[in-house]
């Protein structure tokens, strides 16, 4: 399976396993008889609107930040068996505070069922010769929002 085959099979898996529909209804692409149904039913055209609308995984809280803006941090060096928005290439890596964007949802344990686990998310700056060696440009840098849990001090 390609990439987007593999997220949708385990997206599909989810809902089974969440109760949210069955395995006959994925099959026939129908919902079981007796089973409640959206009402408007959601069809592709309100897929935008409703996005856009949709949950903030802002939180506001108690979350003290960890870090502040120009501090030095090394992204952890982890390999999580799950779900992580944390890049490979940047794993184990020195870089630098550049923004608190403020407190939002922890992906990782949030898409595991585990809990928000609301922490502050921090733009870092990454100098590509960091990143990718010598052979980057010295004037290059990326920048990757991280959570607290992925970041430690230098």
């Amino acid at each position: 399976m390609s990439y987007y085959e593999r997220w949708f099979a385990s997206l599909v898996e989810l809902l089974i396993a969440r109760g949210l529909v069955t395995r006959a209804e994925v099959d026939s692409g129908r919902p079981a008889p007796g089973v409640p149904k959206a009402t408007p039913p959601l069809t592709a055209d309100k897929v935008p609107s409703m996005l856009r609308s949709g949950a903030l995984a802002s939180r506001s809280g108690p979350a003290a930040p960890r870090f502040q803006v120009g501090q030095r941090v090394r992204a952890r060096n982890t390999h999580p068996a799950g779900h992580t928005r944390l890049p490979r290439y940047a794993r184990g890596k020195l870089g630098t505070i550049g923004r608190d964007h403020g407190v939002y949802v922890f992906p990782d344990t949030n898409a595991q069922f585990l809990g928000e686990t609301p922490q502050h998310v921090y733009s870092v700056r990454f100098a590509a010769r960091e990143l990718w060696g010598d052979q980057a440009s010295p004037r290059d840098a990326v920048y990757v929002d991280m959570w607290d849990d992925y970041l430690e001090r230098a």
